[in-house]
């Protein structure tokens, strides 16, 4: 069992590994943002995730906020939106070889968290962006949440939502390491819940929508989780 198992994860990742060069490949040659949402359905479709939405994307949306649990959760976003995202990441991502041609070919965005300039790096790339008419699309908790838990939100999206007065559209994606979990080298074919909440106008007068928000969210997830019919 744990053999197939693992033949199983194998698959995943091979299938993710080509969808991601199947966006290398293409994006030269087709319109923006086609290359990322034709590499992210294929992803799902090969894998058997389809995915359910609950709720609307806000036409107007500036910035989406989401929770982070597994690296499918990026095709995830892309294919339930046609918006053009621009990806806030650590910069050490877009140093990986191939993977940082996946950052660097959109010019999404890179942060540096240890420097004190990056702030002010950050802000200037995200406005270069919002006026080229893409929408800013950030983990809030820096990195993958594994336990159910979200992680403290970073203030780096306050603070670019706040400069800017964005409008901002949470998204919760329900247990999607359920699916896909390179830590644990689990895969499982399922259907994906994204929950799109409804978005706002980031108020800088509000010290503590980014906290209110994750704690929003949080709730979410836990009564999406409560009620699938694995967890009844």
């Amino acid at each position: 069992m744990k053999i197939f198992a693992l033949l199983k994860w194998l698959y995943a990742t091979i299938v993710i590994i080509i969808g991601m060069t199947l966006m290398i490949l293409i994006f030269p040659f087709v319109p923006k943002p086609k290359a990322q949402k034709l590499s992210s359905r294929f992803i799902q479709f090969f894998l058997f995730c389809p995915i359910e939405v609950t709720g609307e994307v806000d036409p107007k949306v500036e910035m989406f906020l989401l929770n982070h649990e597994s690296d499918l959760d990026i095709g995830v976003m892309e294919s339930i939106t046609t918006k053009d995202l621009a990806w806030v990441a650590k910069k050490e991502l877009f140093d990986i070889p191939f993977y940082g041609l996946l950052l660097k070919l959109p010019n999404d965005i890179a942060v540096e968290r240890e420097s004190k300039t990056s702030l002010i790096t950050l802000l200037k790339d995200a406005k270069d962006r919002l006026s080229h008419g893409r929408v800013i699309t950030i983990f809030p908790e820096g990195t993958r949440s594994y336990n159910g838990t979200m992680r403290p939100f970073k203030p780096g999206a306050k603070l670019i939502a706040d400069k800017n007065a964005l409008i901002v559209q949470p998204i919760v994606l329900i247990n999607t390491a359920r699916y896909y979990n390179i830590k644990t080298r689990h895969y499982a074919p399922g259907t994906i819940k994204a929950v799109i909440l409804d978005s706002f106008q980031a108020d800088k007068k509000d010290k503590a929508w980014l906290n209110t928000l994750r704690d929003t969210m949080q709730k979410v997830y836990d009564d999406e989780l409560a009620n699938l019919p694995s967890n009844r």
